[in-house]
């Protein structure tokens, strides 16, 4: 199947006409519409650099449940003695310049450039991207980014400088994240990690599906923080 090049309205091919490895398109920008169009189509960004904007859309699609979090005992133990302080969208920034810069086994360099960073910035002063920060003593020691449409939460990458401290973060998320009502949390694509942590592997077609009946809900904008404090937020 041919790779497709992005015209400048922000719209894109079906997912299913991506090739094999997942790629379905590359060039356009990194705008908030293409973003968000982005998102609700089923396809992220993801490249090097030096490379132009690539799309993907991989299959399958790894993807947790809420309700099939899996929490270790000894998790469920540091969340008790609340080992950590987890806050929502108070330094986003922070979290994503972390994320950026932790080294990585086996990568070189990181996918989290300058520009997807403004990008990203970008839809968090929109709403549509999200924190969760983890601290220790006062200092931020992990945490995770990513971007909520509907009742989906699409994770981008997540951090840790202390042992336990990204797990700590993810979970407290998704728990809240089910309490209220979402639905899907897409992983992108495998990691020994997240499988441990209960994500699963789906088709892209059931992925598509689901996301399709999800996006009907309202998404849930704003600041989080308040969110989770039932304070004010808007919903659209």
């Amino acid at each position: 199947m041919p790779v497709y090049q992005l015209p400048d309205e922000p719209i894109f091919p079906h997912p299913q006409l991506a090739e094999p490895d997942g790629l379905l398109a590359i060039g356009g920008d990194l705008s908030v519409d293409r973003l968000i169009q982005g998102y609700a189509t089923g396809v992220f960004p993801w490249y090097n650099e030096e490379e132009p904007i690539l799309w993907w859309s991989p299959d399958p699609r790894f993807i947790l449940y809420p309700d099939q979090l899996k929490v270790s005992k000894s998790m469920k133990q540091v969340l008790r003695r609340k080992t950590f302080e987890i806050t929502y969208d108070q330094d986003f920034g922070q979290v994503i310049r972390n994320c950026q810069q932790i080294p990585r086994p086996g990568q070189a360099g990181t996918w989290i450039t300058p520009d997807m960073i403004a990008a990203y910035e970008a839809l968090h002063q929109e709403g549509w991207a999200h924190s969760v920060e983890v601290w220790q003593q006062g200092q931020l020691v992990g945490g995770l980014y990513g971007v909520s449409l509907g009742t989906c939460f699409f994770g981008e990458s997540m951090f840790a400088k202390v042992s336990n401290a990204s797990k700590a973060g993810f979970i407290t998320l998704i728990q809240d994240l089910k309490a209220a009502n979402f639905q899907l949390i897409d992983c992108q694509i495998y990691t020994a990690h997240l499988a441990s942590l209960g994500a699963t592997s789906i088709s892209r077609l059931t992925f598509l599906e689901h996301l399709n009946a999800f996006l009907e809900h309202q998404s849930i904008r704003g600041n989080w923080g308040d969110f989770f404090k039932k304070s004010t937020f808007s919903r659209e």
